[in-house]
């Protein structure tokens, strides 16, 4: 491993900027290999700073003058920063840089992407530019020229001149650096127009590379949802002229949110009937709301420094999950959320990289940009506005953005307008953003004269720098059924502050069966041991339909768990109640298919490891393989009248409806491809007219390896199209049986599409093989050195994505001591590499020590 440790930052370290900057002023004289940049900035003393000391932030940046009000300076260039003697008074820096988008191949700052130019500068990537103070509370006003013999010059702001090989950008709202945006090249727009509620006319453009101009509609149409949603909802109107996205390939991120001028990831806004899923166009849609959200919870009102990025990612996280609810079905949406969620951060909470909401230090803030962050973050408001009410959340969000518009705020800002809207203490909940690790809340019961107790316990176990912990706020959602399966108490929220705390129902003429942590009200794993087995009549009874399906998945657990633990053969009653569910027809389709789906290799491994035994991929696997099977087989006099009645006639549309349908067909249709062979799949290929119908058909028949002549025929009739392609990659692995998953994987990255320096390709098939988790843990240990060679090979050219994709070796202290060896040499490979960049030098360090 590296012997030069990079350095720690510390959020108890801050200190304001030296200088703040009132005005900036860019030129951009665009070239491949040697674009200029001309800097003009108003800087002044900052009254607050407890140091005069002027420093700038620079990397890859060759500086070819500066100047100080207009006289030429000598600068002290050290590391990545530029240090100078400057008057204590107002000043100009100018200076004019030379950088080389052609080679920045880590997609940060200013970089190509197949002959466009365009930036990508959150956290740290300004300063790839030119020189500045690259933090987020230093905010100005950006006016920016861009020269270039290109059709289309971007920048954020208001377009305010322009003329044969140049244009000028004006954002006249204060901004950090990390939000500026430019992109030039040869695009097509896709236009259209938006009425504010004050009447202002905003331009809407959505720009693409020519031949995509058909894959704008959908996203459009969703930008213009989200502005009157957030009018409605937020009080919050757009400020601009002109809102405009690009479409890039090239990109690290799902999209960002800069000021006016949306950068997102091609696969991230571009959507056809054709070459589109409807998990797809869900994504777009949420991906869009996010981005747009932004514009005030994030750019009008931003984060002081890294350490309170959840402060906008939290917020914004929880406002695009609030449009998801309200656009399509809101049971079905928190479904979603929730095994995200669990999929994703409870995983994190329980392993080395395991860190507070807002962390305490970092050695590279990319790598914080984790599901603790968004989606735990996101919780937090949820659980908020949970406490407050709806009423008092409201009037606290019009105080925030009253309050603190322009402003680089902290968690300490945000708690404050609930405090003084509501008078509530919220000392103790501010734990939640301090402590890392998911809370452990058991629960036991009694009654007694008609007098029903609830008693809960709460405990968070230890994680990495945080041993003890002390009692967070918790709010439980609580409904009680009688044993006919009538409501008796609908749901009240109990607010739990101790570690131990008891809550009685009065007057109850028998003992009811509880309905707890409806709607997942708090981020928190529930134990309900001391509790009588009601998960199949809750599955069968309870109306709040999170728990409805979250029994449901309490029983599929259980059942997989004897199977691998104790060798016992499927649950009669677990499959009989499932076909209950599946024949249901008063309940949503998408919801039926939601109940249908069994738990991941991943969540039974952690089951599994909690529960004192050590995980056995293969076991794991062949648990769910045998399952599958059973179902099939117990159901098959069902399947095809569903089946039959999901088909979804006319032209396609992504609304919720049909989607929830198409859904719960094509989790039928994989169940009759185990018991005909594939030919009802084979039909469907052969028929569909849309993507969501082809791809579900193909993964059938990957999935019983009938797939020869469909992998041949799906990547000549998609060869052009490169987000399809992306998808054939994954599939093929994701369907690939263990022993030769990484095999598959192998081959693939020879194949001439492999482009292993796009993200959106190397995640599709690297990614797809540490998410094929009997594959990526084989015992041969195959798995490991094949991603391993990859990540060292793609580390020096994009460490960020390296050090993403780092993360699929987390839980290597979970299974048998055999792979642990062969994952912790696979890890000290990648870390002995000369010249690790700092970020995945910070991964390997957390994984292999945490």
């Amino acid at each position: 491993m590296r012997t030069d440790t990079p350095q720690t930052i510390y959020l108890a370290d801050y200190t304001p900027p030296a200088f703040l900057v009132d005005a900036v002023h860019l030129t951009f004289r665009l070239d491949p290999n040697a674009t200029r940049v001309i800097s003009r900035i108003e800087f002044r003393p900052n009254p607050d700073a407890t140091s005069q000391d002027f420093m700038l932030h620079g990397e890859h940046l060759k500086l070819i003058w500066a100047k100080v009000d207009g006289q030429d300076v000598q600068t002290n260039l050290t590391g990545d920063s530029l240090k100078l003697d400057v008057p204590n008074a107002p000043f100009i820096w100018e200076a004019e840089v030379e950088i080389s988008p052609a080679t920045n191949t880590a997609l940060e700052g200013l970089y190509m992407s197949r002959g466009m130019y365009c930036t990508q500068c959150e956290a740290e990537g300004f300063r790839k530019i030119t020189y500045y103070p690259d933090r987020p509370d230093v905010m100005a006003v950006f006016t920016v020229r861009i020269e270039g013999n290109l059709p289309v010059l971007l920048s954020n702001g208001n377009a305010v001149a322009q003329g044969e090989g140049w244009a000028e950008w004006h954002d006249p709202w204060p901004k950090p650096a990390y939000l500026f945006a430019l992109v030039a090249g040869d695009l097509i727009a896709k236009s259209d127009t938006f009425t504010t509620r004050s009447g202002r006319q905003v331009d809407l453009n959505l720009y693409v590379r020519p031949g995509d101009e058909h894959k704008c509609d959908f996203g459009l149409d969703a930008l213009k949802r989200s502005m009157v949603w957030d009018e409605n909802f937020y009080n919050a109107e757009y400020d601009l002229d002109i809102f405009n996205i690009v479409a890039v390939d090239d990109f690290n991120m799902g999209a960002m949110e800069n000021k006016g001028l949306n950068i997102f990831n091609s696969a991230a806004v571009l959507a056809s009937p054709e070459t589109s899923t409807d998990a797809n166009y869900e994504r777009i849609e949420a991906i869009i709301a996010h981005e747009y959200f932004h514009n005030w919870t994030g750019n009008r009102i931003t984060c002081r420094d890294w350490f309170q990025l959840c402060l906008k990612e939290g917020l914004t996280v929880f406002r695009d999950q609030q449009f998801t609810a309200d656009e399509r079905s809101a049971a079905v949406a928190r479904i979603n959320d929730v095994m995200a969620l669990r999929g994703r951060q409870f995983r994190e909470d329980n392993g080395p990289l395991a860190h507070p909401v807002r962390p305490e230090s970092f050695v590279e803030i990319n790598n914080f940009y984790t599901a603790t962050v968004y989606e735990k973050g996101a919780e937090l408001i949820r659980m908020l506005k949970t406490l407050v009410g709806d009423q008092d959340y409201y009037k606290a969000l019009d105080l925030y953005f009253r309050r603190h518009d322009g402003q680089a705020c902290t968690i300490e800002d945000w708690l404050k307008v609930f405090e003084d809207t509501t008078g509530r203490d919220l000392t103790q909940f501010k734990r939640w953003y301090s402590q890392a690790g998911t809370p452990r809340l058991k629960v036991s019961e009694a009654f007694e004269n008609g007098a029903y107790t609830l008693t809960f316990r709460q405990n968070t176990p230890p994680t990495p720098g945080q041993e003890a912990k002390q009692p967070v706020v918790i709010p439980i959602a609580v409904g009680l059924l009688n044993p006919d399966g009538g409501e008796v108490v609908e749901t009240q929220v109990l607010e739990m502050t101790e570690a131990e705390q008891s809550f009685s129902f009065d007057g109850l003429g028998a003992k009811p069966i509880p309905s707890i942590l409806r709607g997942f009200s708090a981020p928190v794993i529930l134990e309900t041991d001391g509790i009588g087995d009601n998960a199949a009549f809750l599955l069968a009874h309870d109306t709040d339909p999170f728990n409805k399906w979250e029994s449901g998945r309490a029983l599929a657990r259980r059942t997989l768990i004897d199977m691998i633990t104790k060798g016992a053969a499927p649950d009669q009653a677990f499959l009989d109640a499932l076909l209950a569910v599946l024949r249901d027809d008063s309940l949503d389709p998408a919801f039926r298919a939601l109940v249908m789906r069994l738990p991941t290799q991943d969540e039974l491994a952690q089951t599994l490891f909690d529960m004192g035994h050590t995980p056995d991929p293969m076991a794991i696997y062949q648990a769910l393989e045998t399952l599958r099977q059973t179902m099939a087989q117990h159901m098959q006099d069902a399947l095809p009248r569903i089946y039959a009645a999901m088909h979804v006639g006319g032209s396609y549309s992504p609304d919720a409806e049909a989607a929830g349908k198409r859904a719960l067909g094509n989790t039928v249709l994989s169940l009759i491809s185990l018991t005909d062979g594939g030919a009802q799949a084979q039909k469907q290929y052969d028929s569909a007219d849309n993507m969501t119908q082809q791809l579900a058909a193909f993964g059938c028949l990957l999935n019983i390896d009938q797939s020869d002549t469909a992998t041949q025929s799906f990547y000549h009739q998609w060869k052009a199209d490169r987000l399809v392609i992306d998808k054939w990659f994954g599939l093929q692995i994701s369907y690939a049986a263990p022993a030769k998953a990484a095999e598959i994987t192998e081959h693939l990255t020879q194949h001439p599409d492999f482009d292993w320096k796009n993200p959106n390709r190397f995640r599709s098939t690297l990614g797809a093989l540490t998410g094929n988790a009997a594959g990526f843990h084989h015992p041969s240990g195959a798995g490991y050195d094949l991603v391993a060679d990859w990540l060292i090979r793609l580390d020096p050219v994009n460490p960020q994505t390296t050090a993403r994709m780092c993360t699929a070796f987390e839980t290597w202290r979970r299974y048998d001591t055999d792979r642990q060896a062969k994952m912790k040499a696979a890890l000290q490979r990648i870390a002995d590499k000369p010249n690790l960049s700092r970020d995945v030098t910070e991964m390997m360090a957390r994984i292999l020590n945490g």
